[in-house]
């Protein structure tokens, strides 16, 4: 029925609980996942859920956030790109949320490793999936100039305006939102949610993170989904089952991945 379209399960607040995390997300008819990779050096445990279980998927990339690891080459996300089950390129984007005194032109780093994500996603035909933060122009603009409406994608976590989701939605990407919908003080985005067409929704928890009101401040699981689909039916003015539907069939779409059985 749901689909959590992006969650950290390697992270060891969750890897360690993966058993009583799937019986969770059994029962709240979560039935699929996709792992994403933050790290070049996190690859392995990411790509090793996948291949361990058949309603998981995986990703390969480097947060822009993350400073003091592998750099990612074009080739090398290529080679892990074609591996089994991994059927998208990040997370990646841009995020000038915790600059630490450093100005803007000062990221022309992660402005660099998101141009390599962009070109590997192209040369692959993986979906790209994008974090931005604090960063909207220069996202969009380097996605403008990458060519990465080619490659489509997502941007996950959406927390951004309605221009920056429409100037998202016009180069064919999808908009995901999380468990940040349900908060008391996110009635703009809640607006925005509500501009989203369906055919261009996800839904994810970006577990641990982000746990949906009724768990806020609590660690987040993929089973706390349903939560998200409940606030966006509401706002769209129908069933959460409806947006479990829609938004399943969008993820298979995108990450061309086979319907549920």
């Amino acid at each position: 029925m749901y689909v959590d379209s992006h969650c950290h399960l390697s992270f060891p607040e969750l890897h360690a609980r993966l058993d009583e995390i799937r019986a969770a997300m059994a029962a709240a008819d979560v039935d699929r996942a996709l792992c994403i990779c933050t790290t070049l050096e996190e690859f392995e445990a990411v790509h090793g859920l996948a291949l361990a279980h058949d309603n998981f998927w995986a990703s390969v990339g480097v947060h822009p956030d993350n400073e003091d690891v592998m750099e990612p080459t074009e080739g090398y996300l290529c080679e892990l790109a074609a591996r089994p089950r991994v059927v998208g390129i990040g997370e990646t984007g841009l995020d000038y949320y915790r600059l630490n005194g450093r100005s803007m032109a000062d990221m022309e780093w992660q402005r660099e490793r998101f141009r390599v994500h962009i070109r590997a996603a192209r040369a692959t035909g993986k979906p790209l999936i994008i974090h931005t933060r604090s960063s909207s122009e220069d996202t969009l603009a380097i996605l403008r100039e990458e060519g990465g409406e080619q490659a489509g994608g997502v941007f996950h976590c959406f927390t951004e305006t309605e221009a920056v989701a429409r100037a998202a939605l016009d180069l064919g990407f999808h908009i995901s939102f999380s468990g940040i919908l349900t908060f008391r003080n996110a009635a703009d985005l809640r607006e925005v949610a509500r501009f989203v067409p369906m055919d261009r929704l996800l839904i994810e928890t970006d577990s641990p993170y982000l746990a949906p009101v009724p768990y806020r401040g609590k660690v987040n699981q993929p089973a706390y989904v349903p939560h998200v689909a409940a606030q966006l039916a509401e706002l769209k003015g129908c069933s959460a089952e409806d947006i479990g539907r829609a938004t399943s069939a969008n993820f298979e779409r995108l990450f061309k991945v086979a319907a549920a059985a």
